[in-house]
């Protein structure tokens, strides 16, 4: 393929000139059309490179390997469905974001991610994929909401922002499998904990309701 397309890994050492974001975006949604197709384990570089018109060096010039590609193409998808809202309020911040979330993971995508989760319990390098491309993005966004409503005085600054994040995001992560009306009322009580622990800006507090709502997750299973 001509040299345009090459491109910096996601490590961010340089190889080349800026990869074409035209060229991303075939891959990515040529990945994202071979996973529903085919399946994590038996997509191949090479099927993604037949169906994008990349070659696999310019493949592998961008990710390392397929799984940090299907990262990738799956971060793309999630964006797509639930993006950063701003809309003024933490709590409808937060609300429209989880749905999205709950929108893709309930969804024929969802079910495919299921497939990556699996491979990362048994690959450490396909766990820090997953964990540096998606995870950590994921994070780093419900950061900026929670600082934005810290901000605004609608949350307190005495409450640690990552036990609160693990706190919204928690059930999510740990209840793919249960049904959407449970796993939807648990994501309601959680915000609701969260935003209300966040007022009161009491570190224990928070605590505490981090043990009720697990309280709450083993009774709703």
């Amino acid at each position: 393929m001509a040299g345009g397309d090459d491109a910096s890994p996601r490590s961010g050492t340089p190889l080349g000139r800026p990869r074409s974001e035209q060229s991303r975006i075939a891959v990515l949604t040529a990945t994202s059309e071979l996973l529903h197709e085919n399946g994590l384990r038996a997509m191949t570089t090479e099927q993604i490179a037949a169906r994008s018109g990349a070659s696999k060096a310019t493949i592998y010039k961008w990710w390392p390997n397929k799984y940090a590609v299907a990262v990738d193409a799956f971060l793309s998808e999630i964006l797509a469905d639930s993006p950063d809202p701003d809309t003024g309020s933490a709590h409808r911040d937060f609300s429209m974001l989880m749905r999205g979330l709950c929108h893709f993971y309930m969804g024929p995508s969802g079910r495919v991610f299921a497939q990556l989760i699996g491979e990362a319990q048994f690959d450490p390098d396909v766990a820090a994929v997953l964990r540096d491309g998606l995870i950590r993005s994921r994070r780093e966004q419900m950061a900026t909401m929670w600082d934005r409503g810290v901000a605004r005085g609608e949350l307190s600054a005495d409450v640690d922002r990552e036990t609160a994040i693990d706190l919204i995001d928690g059930p999510r992560q740990g209840r793919r499998g249960v049904r959407a009306a449970s796993r939807g009322r648990l994501l309601v009580r959680r915000l609701r904990l969260a935003r209300q622990s966040g007022r009161r800006g009491a570190g224990r507090r928070l605590s505490r309701r981090v043990r009720e709502v697990g309280a709450i997750t083993t009774a709703d299973q």
